[in-house]
């Protein structure tokens, strides 16, 4: 198993096969892209205000006058409040005549109506369709008394998606890579589709529920997939920019399909759209040789790579891999590795509480910039959509340095730029153009951030446990997010606490990263004995090489990383 690469290299990297599924890897993921932020659209609040029954005879005038005004930072209609009815109908019917002009209201008839006693919403509300028809909060009335349901809706989802990972990591581990992708994609048609057809808050935060079980799910497993088939330059191409960039085009398709459907549950139905679009790929897309060989299931890993070999016009060895290599496989098959084996031994438990720490982290700092930036003023769809875009140039960034960088100082640099763009913000409150321009750099970072961890995570993790390593990575990245539409509610004690903390989680997860081995330039490792050693207090740039696996004395296989180098940047 641990000549793995170099018993693949008579394969090349970039012939028909590696490119059929370079190209069908980026189309799979598109689905799980194309629901991440649907809790911005789904989920919105219009602007909106008491409902005054047509029975009150009430003019328009009086409608407006009705509902009192409140200032912070500028004059605008309460959104959970009227004045009596009564009350407002009694100085009607003497014949006042309120004017529509706001400030003259706070000026003159406000003076006469502040001293009348206020109300609630009795007859519910009034929503904006300025820029949706519907959304589940105008529909549920998730607003006032209710407000707490949108955030804990938000929760459920990635609540969702915290636990698809932790348990589709184990499932691929053990039953294949493809089921887990595909099935992650059927999930998203369903339950995206059932949506549409809710019929109250509770049933809708179900689905919703389930909804989150695909999302990541899918992103993974496709990570995964294209780590593990994939080699060398084309391996490092696939992850770092062409997936993530296939991953923004459905995250960038989401606001211009909410800016045609302006209906919640005619948005939910749309989509469903790529997921059943990408079912019948299954037939096209293979299962990961490496996991195969993994397991134990050798025959199938040859007959895959020959047909590989067939489509690349190249001739396969008689005997792909060694005898000693199906023993192995034979034996890592029989100690089928759990959730568990993550914190089993010393190195192992020490490189998965950092990265888990680091992603979650990292992923605080994603999204509470991308709820924060959403409520910008002005066009919703148009606002998402440009700081959507602004993920292509950092995932560009990130592929330019994972091809001849080290991924230890690669992330290092990203996350340090961010967070503190992120911490900078709080001095530059005066000049909103500049506090625009370092929110910016700030998400330019963590989003390069990310690209390097995807990268640096997979290589860290063996085969035999790698898709169960990424998902954990990934459930810690949803209690990241879960937690992030909560974060903004400190903002009432600081404006600039939000950015503090997201800031600063940033940098402490650049500190302990100094103690993770680098993986640049070395084989991807198949078994849990050839994961590098965690760096103790050392230098953090001279890692400690992974022991050797393959049953020799170390003097005879000290040439073995130069030779199997060679076929990986």
């Amino acid at each position: 198993m641990q000549d793995y690469e170099e018993s693949l290299s008579f394969l090349g990297t970039w012939g028909p096969f590696q490119k059929r599924v370079f190209f069908l890897l980026c189309l799979t993921v598109i689905p799980g892209g194309y629901n991440l932020m649907s809790v911005i659209f789904l989920l919105a609040t219009p602007p909106h205000h008491c409902s005054i029954p047509h029975h009150s005879n009430l003019s328009q005038d009086w409608i407006q006058a009705s509902i009192p005004v409140q200032v912070a930072g500028r004059p605008e209609r309460s959104s959970c409040s009227r004045y009596e009815l009564d009350l407002v109908q009694n100085l009607s019917a003497l014949g006042t005549r309120p004017s529509h002009d706001l400030v003259h209201n706070l000026s003159s008839l406000e003076v006469l109506l502040s001293s009348l006693t206020q109300e609630g919403c009795k007859d519910g509300w009034t929503y904006s369709t300025e820029h949706y028809q519907s959304t589940v909060v105008s529909e549920f009335n998730l607003v006032c008394s209710d407000q707490w349901k949108q955030p804990l809706s938000s929760l459920v989802y990635f609540l969702g998606g915290l636990s698809g990972c932790f348990v589709s990591g184990q499932i691929s581990d053990r039953f294949g890579r493809k089921p887990v992708l595909f099935g992650a994609i059927i999930t998203l048609s369903i339950f995206s589709s059932a949506l549409a057809f809710a019929t109250s808050w509770p049933v809708f935060i179900v689905l919703f529920f389930m909804l989150g079980l695909g999302q990541l799910t899918c992103y993974v497993a496709v990570f995964v997939l294209g780590s593990e088939i994939l080699m060398g330059s084309t391996r490092v191409l696939f992850s770092s920019l062409c997936m993530p960039s296939a991953y923004v085009l459905g995250i960038l398709m989401l606001p211009v399909t909410a800016y045609l459907v302006r209906s919640w549950r005619h948005l939910s139905l749309a989509m469903a759209v790529p997921g059943l679009a990408c079912i019948p790929l299954w037939w096209l897309i293979p299962e990961s040789p490496r996991w195969l060989v993994s397991r134990g299931r050798i025959q199938e890993a040859e007959l895959l790579l020959r047909s590989a070999a067939l489509e690349n016009g190249v001739e396969a060895p008689h005997v792909i891999f060694l005898s000693a290599n199906v023993e192995k496989a034979t034996s890592e098959k029989a100690e089928s590795p759990t959730f568990l084996d993550l914190l089993r031994t010393s190195n192992i438990r020490h490189i998965s509480l950092i990265m888990w720490f680091i992603w979650f982290s990292i992923h605080v700092c994603y999204f509470g910039l991308s709820f924060n930036m959403s409520g910008l003023y002005g066009n919703p769809f148009l606002n998402y959509f440009l700081l959507s875009a602004v993920e292509l140039p950092a995932y560009t960034a990130s592929w330019l340095a994972a091809r001849r960088l080290p991924r230890r100082p690669s992330y290092i640099f990203f996350t340090l730029l961010g967070g503190l763009a992120l911490l900078l913000i709080q001095i530059t409150q005066s000049q909103p153009v500049l506090t625009l321009i370092l929110v910016l750099v700030g998400k330019f970072g963590i989003l390069g951030g990310i690209g390097m961890l995807y990268i640096y995570t997979s290589e860290l993790s063996p085969t035999v446990i790698r898709s169960t390593a990424m998902s954990t990575c990934a459930m810690f990245s949803r209690v990241g997010s879960s937690v992030s539409p909560y974060l903004l509610e400190l903002a009432v004690f600081n404006q600039f606490l939000p950015w503090i903390i997201v800031g600063s989680l940033s940098l402490l997860s650049v500190v302990i990263c100094i103690f993770l081995p680098e993986t640049f330039r070395q084989p991807l490792p198949d078994t849990i004995q050839q994961m590098a050693v965690t760096q103790r207090f050392k230098w953090p740039w001279a890692s400690t090489p992974p022991p050797k696996d393959d049953g020799k004395p170390a003097k005879d296989s000290t040439t073995a990383p130069e030779i199997i180098c060679t076929t990986r940047l």
